[in-house]
C-alpha cells in the first residue's frame, strides 16, 4: 500500500491575470484528518476543485494509491471515491433526504427500469443511522437544520464509497454543540478508514481534529506541520506572513454618557423582560448559547420584527422603532449574521452597495448624482481598507471578510449612533478577524455605541467593555468585562443559578 492515498506535486493553476497556485503540495495518508489552512485568497477553495476534479492545474501531478492520475472532470474523482461536503449545503429543498442522497447514483431495476425505491430507503436508514442521525429518510431537506443538512450530505458521499471525504468550513454556521457532534462523525468515519482534508479558519477545529495541517498563503505553499505540539503563534504567522503580537487590538475608546437603553423588552416565546444599556463609545457584547434570543432581541431592537412591550431610549429620549427604516432615521444600524442573503446584493457593485441605505443623500432633484455617490464609497471603502480589483467589482467576487467590511461601509453612510453587529467575524480568517476589530475599535474611539452579538468566548472577553448574557430569553447575567471570566459566562449561559452582576457606570 502506498504511503499516500492523495499526493499532489508542484501544482500550479493560472486564472486571465492571477496565479491562483503556485508550486503548491499536499499529501494526504489514509485514515488521516488533515486540516488545510489559510486566509480568504489563499488558495484553498482553487485546491479543492484540483481535487475533486472541477480544474485541472496547468501544472504538477496528482497521484491516488501510488499512481499517477488525471482528471478530466468531477465524475472522474467521483468514481475514485473523492467527495466533498461544503459549508453551504447545495441541496434539493423540497425532495426527501432520501432523494437527495442517491440524486444522480439511483438504483434501477434491469427489467422495468424503475428506481428500486425500497431498496434505496434500507441503504439510506443503514447510513442514516450510521451517523446517528435523529430524521428518517422521508423528511423533506428542506424542513432541516443546517447541521442536519450537513449529515444528509456525508451520507451522499458514504453512499458513492467515499474513500477521500472534503469539508470545506463544516463548522461554520453550527453551533457549539452542533460542533461536537460533527467532530464526532468525522472521527468515527476516520476510525473507519476514510481519509479526511478538513478546511477550516477556526483554528480550535485544527486543533480538536486534526493530525497534520497545510498553510497556504497567496497561493503559495508554506509549510505541512504535525498539530501535537504545534504553537497557535506559528501558524498564525504562517497563514498571515507575519506575527500577530496582540490578537485583539488596545482599547482606546473614552467611555461616555448612556446612549441607548432598552427596558422590559419581551416577545412571546422568544425573549421576556429584556433591559440592558448602551454608553458612548462602548461595546457591549450581546452572548449566550446559540438559540438563547440574542438574534430576536436585536431584530426587535431594530424593528425587524415585532415585539409585545418594551421601551427604547436614545440618548435620554424615549424613541418609537417599528421598521429598520425608523430605526435609521434614529440613528441605528444594523449588520446581520447572514451577510449573503441580508447584508448585501452580491450581483451588485462596491458602489451602490455602500450607497444602498442612503441614496437619498446622494440625490438632487430626483436625480442621482453618480460622482458624489462614488467618492463616497471610494472614501469608506479606502478607509476601511476593503480589497478589491476596483470599486465597480462585484460583491460577489469580495472575500468573507472585505464583504463583511462593505457592510460596515454601508452603515456608515449613514448618520448613526448606534451599531449592532450580529457575529461580525463568523466565517472570516484570522487576518480579516483582526482588521474587524480594528474596525470596531475605532468606531468605538469615535464616539459610537456598539452591540456586538458573538458566540466565541475569546471574542467576547477580548473585545467588549461589558458583557450580557442570554439564556433561554432572559437576560441571566451581566457583567463588566474585566471581572468576567469564561467559566462564569458560560455558568450563566447553561444554567438557572449564574447570578445577574450590574454593570457600575463610570
Amino acid at each position: 500500500m502506498a504511503e499516500y492515498i492523495l499526493e499532489l506535486r508542484h501544482i500550479s493553476k493560472y486564472f486571465p491575470g492571477v496565479q491562483a497556485l503556485k508550486d503548491v503540495h499536499f499529501q494526504l495518508k489514509p485514515a488521516e484528518i488533515h486540516a488545510i489552512m489559510g486566509e480568504n485568497g489563499a488558495g484553498k477553495s482553487t485546491l479543492i476543485k484540483i481535487i475533486t476534479g472541477v480544474y485541472q492545474p496547468d501544472q504538477g501531478e496528482i497521484y491516488f494509491n501510488g499512481e499517477r492520475i488525471h482528471f478530466k472532470s468531477p465524475l472522474d474523482a467521483q468514481r475514485l471515491g473523492i467527495a466533498a461536503v461544503y459549508q453551504h449545503v447545495a441541496c434539493f429543498p423540497d425532495l426527501s433526504v432520501l432523494e437527495n442522497i442517491f440524486l444522480g447514483h439511483e438504483s434501477f431495476d434491469p427489467v422495468t427500469r424503475k428506481i428500486r425505491w425500497r431498496e434505496l430507503r434500507k441503504k439510506a436508514e443503514i447510513l442514516l443511522q450510521s451517523l446517528d442521525a435523529d430524521f428518517s429518510p422521508s423528511t423533506t431537506m428542506g424542513n432541516l437544520s443546517i447541521a442536519q443538512q450537513q449529515i444528509v450530505e456525508i451520507a451522499k458521499a458514504l453512499s458513492v464509497d467515499a474513500k477521500i471525504l472534503i469539508m470545506d468550513e463544516p463548522t461554520a454556521p453550527l453551533s457549539r454543540r452542533e460542533c461536537e457532534d460533527l467532530y464526532r462523525i468525522v472521527e468515527t468515519l476516520r476510525d473507519k478508514g476514510v481519509s479526511i482534508i478538513f478546511i477550516s479558519h477556526r483554528i480550535e477545529d485544527m486543533y480538536r481534529l486534526a493530525e497534520r495541517v497545510t498553510v497556504l498563503r497567496d497561493g503559495n505553499y508554506i509549510a505541512t506541520w504535525d498539530v501535537p505540539g504545534l504553537e497557535q503563534s506559528r501558524l498564525v504567522q504562517g497563514m498571515v506572513g507575519r506575527e500577530i503580537t496582540q490578537y485583539f487590538p488596545s482599547r482606546h475608546a473614552t467611555i461616555g454618557e448612556e446612549m441607548f437603553r432598552v427596558e422590559g423588552l419581551s416577545r412571546t416565546g422568544f425573549f421576556k423582560d429584556i433591559s440592558f444599556s448602551v454608553r458612548r463609545g462602548e461595546i457591549v457584547a450581546l452572548t449566550g448559547l446559540v438559540g438563547a434570543g440574542r438574534t430576536e432581541i436585536c431584530e426587535s431592537i431594530y424593528g425587524i420584527s415585532p415585539r409585545d412591550s418594551g421601551r427604547f431610549f436614545l440618548e435620554g429620549k424615549e424613541i418609537t422603532i417599528n421598521s429598520p427604516a425608523e430605526a435609521l432615521m434614529q440613528g441605528i444600524g444594523y449588520l446581520p449574521e447572514d451577510r449573503l442573503k441580508q447584508g448585501l446584493v452580491l450581483d451588485w457593485d462596491l458602489i451602490r452597495n455602500i450607497t444602498l441605505a442612503s441614496l437619498h443623500s446622494f440625490c438632487k432633484n430626483g436625480f442621482m448624482q453618480p460622482s458624489k455617490e462614488r467618492d463616497m464609497a471610494l472614501r469608506l471603502a479606502d478607509n476601511l481598507k476593503v480589497k478589491a480589483s476596483n470599486i465597480y467589482a462585484k460583491a460577489a467576487t469580495l472575500s468573507g471578510g472585505n464583504q463583511q467590511k462593505l457592510i460596515v461601509a454601508k452603515l456608515l453612510t449613514s448618520k448613526l449612533k448606534l451599531i449592532i453587529l450580529d457575529e461580525p467575524t463568523k466565517g472570516v480568517d484570522v487576518g480579516a478577524k483582526t482588521e474587524i476589530y480594528r474596525i470596531m475599535n475605532q468606531l468605538a474611539e469615535e464616539g459610537y455605541g456598539i452591540i456586538m452579538i458573538s458566540s466565541e468566548m475569546p471574542e467576547v472577553l477580548g473585545m467588549s467593555d461589558r458583557i450580557v448574557v442570554i439564556r433561554e430569553g432572559r437576560k441571566s447575567a451581566e457583567f463588566e468585562t474585566p471581572n468576567a471570566s469564561q467559566q462564569a459566562i458560560l455558568e450563566s449561559a447553561m444554567t438557572s443559578t449564574g447570578r445577574e452582576v450590574h454593570a457600575i457606570a463610570g
